[in-house]
């Protein structure tokens, strides 16, 4: 047998791979299409069909409409009446909350994880077994005693109380401290034989080193914020500071469900999330991946 018979065979297994792989990311990528599809083909349907036939492909063109979305943006009801709540309101408030949030819990948790990782003391091991066995525990257990603390500082009814809890995430010193074993201890010695202090050194050669996994967490730590509830409703009594799982939340009442404002809003509630892991995707993988293979 030649070499080009061979160098062709090759050629067409590797190319059958292909095609099989693109086949099977092209199946799974309908698949988490189409529910996206029900969800923006429901915003334009009214509450009455979305209650008897709920989400469905079937679009009816003379049944769609822009009602809901005319009325969760401008307030304003199809008999002229107006919407005592608003929606621009509780997406900056939800913004506000998941920018100071994400920010610091990525800053704080990775200078825990950065001590845990690279310094040797004793207890080092308990602190982390420490870590993981908060990780294990629900929030709703923990709700009580947290609600409790944050009455008693007088943090009640703000967005310091709905974060304050959360600066230090387990899971995300977790994620970090694993990055962060990966990273050469050499590193740190080089810095600090250049004369750079403590601080320096983490914030200019170790932080820089982790954007994949700043990156990760990120999107994580963001979607958390971004979707919590039971907190945030626990913590804040004034519907001029609700978020907007809470606003949306107002939308159910004893006596009817708006399903399409809540859809609407739901929907649109997705894109801020959605932009983060598009534009952030490649340090994604790279962090997710990061320590999988040591060499």
């Amino acid at each position: 047998m030649s070499t080009r018979t061979i160098n062709l065979r090759s050629e067409n297994k590797y190319l059958g791979r292909r095609v099989a792989l693109w086949i099977f990311f092209g199946v799974l990528s309908i698949l988490f299409i189409i529910p996206l599809y029900a969800l923006v083909l429901g915003t334009f349907k009214g509450g009455a069909e979305l209650f008897v036939s709920g989400l469905n492909l079937n679009p009816t063109p003379e049944k769609l409409h822009l009602k809901a979305w005319k009325y969760l943006f401008t307030g304003v009801m199809s008999n002229g009446e107006l919407n005592p709540h608003s929606y621009f309101l509780w997406y900056g408030n939800s913004l506000l909350v998941v920018v100071i949030q994400t920010s610091l819990t990525l800053l704080l948790s990775s200078m825990v994880a950065y001590g845990l990782a690279k310094y040797q003391f004793r207890g080092r091991n308990a602190l982390f077994m420490c870590v993981l066995m908060v990780m294990m525990v629900p929030l709703e257990i923990l709700m009580l005693p947290m609600y409790t603390q944050v009455n008693a500082m007088g943090l009640r009814n703000s967005y310091a109380g709905v974060i304050l809890p959360f600066l230090v995430s387990m899971s995300a010193v977790f994620f970090f401290r694993q990055f962060l074993s990966g990273i050469p201890y050499e590193m740190i010695e080089a810095a600090r034989v250049d004369g750079c202090t403590e601080y320096g050194t983490f914030f200019r050669i170790i932080m820089p080193t982790m954007i994949p996994a700043y990156a990760s967490m990120t999107v994580l730590t963001g979607m958390g914020s971004w979707n919590a509830l039971l907190w945030p409703m626990l913590v804040i009594s004034d519907m001029k500071k609700y978020t907007i799982p809470i606003g949306l939340n107002t939308l159910w009442s004893p006596y009817g469900n708006n399903y399409d404002l809540m859809i609407t809003g739901s929907c649109f509630a997705i894109l801020p999330l959605l932009l983060i892991y598009l534009f952030a995707q490649k340090f994604i993988v790279e962090g997710m991946t990061a320590g999988a293979v040591k060499g």
